[in-house]
């Protein structure tokens, strides 16, 4: 790996300048030690890596201090390196030196070797000073948080050897003049965002032997011009460019190149003969070329020194022969990563030696058994695809155990049957376990229970049954996604369920679940927060040496086929990013639990095709990161909360075949969904279906508030009477009983109206007894 190569450097460079040195003469030249320490003053160095370095008198001799070397010759600072690996010090933490490169290091003109690398400067610029060190042959400033364009005084660094500027935010063009430096056999400038046409001068140099510039925004043609003069390189990475590669089919280059890679480099579409006279190349990248022809015989007579080979993303076709005489385990080589995904190739799977590590036959037309495995495990292997293929057969029971790290087994969507062994349960450092569409039965093994680090476990789309275990909640509290939609799983959904703080993906689809929604769901935090760390899943599989050249991380990203807004999807890049509860079409009972609206970040919500009764929760306007709210088919009743206008993010909306009933909410969001998002509800009304019946409507109105006032007015008319009755009456009679002469008035009166009455009355009968007559 290139770290290796430093190293070698290093010793080289240690041995040329005679660093063997006689600890008992100070070297140390004054200026150069007090440029040293202003340097120091400049960085912020939080754990003391510099702590060897200053002015006290036990530390006058600066070429005794951490990352200084001095000549035993002149004394003068040779090289300076503190750059910062994590690996090399197996720390948690980034341990590196923050703050500014100072001009004070302009003092060390004598400097052959700066190492700045993986520290952290705060994108500042590339200070421009560094172009003055005439003598300098190594320098490397990867990963040191640096941007903006390579100064134009880096044209004076005429003697470097090794130049290393990757990983930072360095933008501008290629910068030409780095082709009058004959001597430089190093150049990495990946990971960074250079940009427009790599210069045809650059065949210039002559003893280049690594050229590194992938992962950047170059374009334009590469040419045999380009590479014709490059006789000693060993190293070509132009991967993930816009490069296109225009080199005649008889082209015979002048180089044998260990490291190739050409990802995302436009090839065309015939199979590029230059590879033919590449023989002993241990790394070969040409995903994503556009080659869609049939691989050759000679292209699969492979380096047993190969160490990493991918030709994914293409149209390659044809068979793949046996493989197992390659990739030979020997103390020398590593283990390997073949990756074969998505191309045409057909035929049997092919037969592998037993030292790979990674293996992806994923996305072709391959056919047979996969017991296979049980010839190539090995306790390192990390990850195996054999998704979408037409593989066949049981698995196989007795070879898991074999599989001792194994972090991916992705076999979906293909026509494997039978049961899940329980061996499964030996694959403890599983983390993406992916059976979905094939054809397996019976229960989910109880030694699953045992891969407590998955994070995405899929098996939807078979013909499992039983109650959905309650150790699921329990024991893999890891779990992101979890898929078991499309089996035959019934009983009730455990509450345990509630327990799985991580998940973002709970899909208990098509099955024939009972019983009520759990009232526990608003316990699952991940669905509680709005936000999202990474948009995808990425394993992260471990660090790949290569041969002194390269060195890479190998990841996996993982994937879920996932209903989203009335499409199935199968989501890797923005997995993550997704917050989704599928308990749809099954026969669930019961009302919507008011809890599920505390489910802030959840982003879809489909219960649709279920017995659900009740009305629609009050509070769902609280789920404002809703964009798709699927509850059909169900038996709900009363109206639409008006609060769903509040769902401003909401794209999706089915409330039909239900028994809703009165106006639609008014708002521009719910007024512009189609009419059958509220279809099947006979009693509902209102834009976007027709408008309510205004007579009826307003007759009903009218007559509810004349109904109102009348009882208003009556019960009005009787507080009044009665409360008119009892004062008068009781007033009188207080009157009588407690005043004498007021007694005697009133009797009076009384007689005289009582007289008043009784001739009145005799008269009146004497007039109708004459008219009678």
């Amino acid at each position: 790996m290139k770290i290796n190569r430093f190293l070698q450097f290093i010793i080289a460079f240690s041995m040329f300048i005679g660093l063997e040195t006689s600890w008992g003469k100070t070297l140390c030249i004054e200026k150069e030690r007090e440029a040293l320490v202003q340097f120091k003053q400049g960085v912020i160095d939080e754990y003391d890596i510099l702590s060897s370095w200053g002015r006290e008198e036990e530390k006058q001799e600066c070429c005794r201090w951490k990352g200084v070397k001095c000549s035993n010759k002149t004394g003068h600072v040779v090289m300076v390196d503190i750059h910062y690996i994590p690996q090399a010090y197996g720390l948690d933490v980034d341990q590196h030196l923050k703050g500014n490169i100072t001009p004070s290091l302009l003092e060390l003109q004598h400097l052959k070797y700066l190492d700045l690398s993986n520290n952290d400067f705060g994108t500042s610029r590339i200070p421009d000073f560094i172009g003055s060190f005439p003598r300098l042959e190594y320098l490397n400033l990867q990963g040191a948080n640096l941007s903006g364009e390579i100064p134009y005084s880096f044209s004076n660094l005429t003697h470097l050897k090794i130049l290393d500027l990757s990983s930072n935010q360095i933008t501008g063009l290629f910068p030409n003049y780095l082709t009058m430096f004959s001597d430089l056999t190093e150049l990495y400038l990946s990971n960074n965002k250079f940009k427009g046409r790599l210069p045809q001068s650059i065949e210039q140099l002559s003893k280049l032997e690594i050229l590194r510039i992938n992962s950047n925004s170059f374009e334009g043609p590469i040419t045999e011009t380009h590479l014709s003069n490059l006789s000693n390189l060993k190293v070509l990475d132009l991967s993930y460019n816009s490069f296109s590669l225009q080199l005649r089919p008889d082209w015979i280059p002048p180089f044998e190149l260990q490291v190739i890679g050409l990802s995302r480099c436009e090839m065309g579409n015939r199979f590029p003969q230059w590879l033919r006279t590449q023989k002993t190349y241990s790394y070969l990248d040409i995903s994503f070329v556009g080659i869609s022809d049939i691989a050759p015989n000679w292209f699969w007579d492979l380096s047993p020194e190969m160490m990493y080979f991918n030709i994914s993303n293409n149209k390659i076709s044809g068979e793949v022969p046996d493989l197992s005489s390659k990739f030979l385990p020997s103390k020398e080589t590593n283990y390997p990563i073949m990756d074969f995904s998505s191309n045409n190739l057909s035929g049997l799977v092919p037969s592998f030696s037993s030292n790979l590590e990674t293996l992806n036959l994923s996305k072709n037309k391959f056919v047979g058994s996969i017991s296979f495995l049980c010839k190539i495990a090995n306790s390192l292997f990390r990850t195996i695809d054999l998704s979408h293929n037409m593989l066949s057969g049981e698995l196989p029971t007795d070879c898991f155990r074999n599989f001792e790290e194994l972090a991916v087994l992705n076999l979906a969507n293909n026509k494997l049957y039978g049961k899940i062994p329980s061996s499964i349960g030996y694959l403890m450092d599983i983390q993406s376990l992916q059976l979905r569409n094939n054809n397996f039965t019976g229960h989910l093994p109880t030694s699953l229970k045992n891969c407590f680090m998955l994070t995405i476990l899929d098996v939807g789309g078979n013909n499992l049954i039983g109650e959905i275990p309650s150790w699921i909640g329990s024991d893999l509290t890891f779990l992101i996604v979890l898929s078991l939609r499309a089996n035959k799983f019934d009983g009730n959904i455990p509450s345990n369920l509630c327990h799985l703080n991580k998940i973002h993906i709970l899909d208990l689809s098509h099955n024939i679940l009972s019983g009520e929604i759990p009232h526990c769901l608003n316990n699952i935090t991940s669905l509680l927060q709005s936000n999202s760390s990474t948009s995808s899943i990425i394993f992260d599989l471990g660090e790949q040496n290569g041969d002194g050249f390269y060195s890479f991380v190998e990841e996996y990203m993982g994937d879920a086929l996932v209903q989203w807004k009335n499409s199935e999807f199968v989501y890797n890049k923005t997995l993550g990013l997704l917050k989704i509860i599928d308990f749809s079409s099954n026969k669930l009972v019961g009302r919507v639990p008011d809890e599920i609206t505390q489910l802030d970040g959840l982003l879809s919500l489909n219960l649709s095709r279920n017995n659900l009764t009740g009305h629609i929760v009050q509070g769902i306007g609280m789920m404002e990161m809703l964009e798709s709210l699927d509850l059909s088919r169900n038996q709900l009743t009363g109206r639409i909360p008006t609060s769903l206008a509040r769902l401003n993010f909401l794209s999706v909306l089915d409330l039909s075949s239900n028994n809703l009933s009165g106006e639609i909410p008014s708002s521009t969001q719910l007024q512009s969904f189609n009419p059958s998002s509220y279809a099947g509800n006979n009693e509902l009304c209102g834009p976007p279906l027709e408008k309510c019946p205004v007579h009826d409507d307003h007759t009903s109105r009218t007559n509810n508030v004349d109904e109102d006032d009348d009882m208003l007015l009556l019960f009005g008319f009787y507080v009044s009477v009665c409360s008119g009755f009892i004062v008068g009456f009781w007033g009188v009679i207080f009157t009588l009983v407690f005043n004498k002469s007021c007694r005697d008035a009133y009797f009076h009166m009384f007689i005289n109206v009582a007289n008043w009455i009784f001739v009145t009355t005799i008269m009146c009968l004497r007039r109708l007894k004459m008219l009678w007559s």
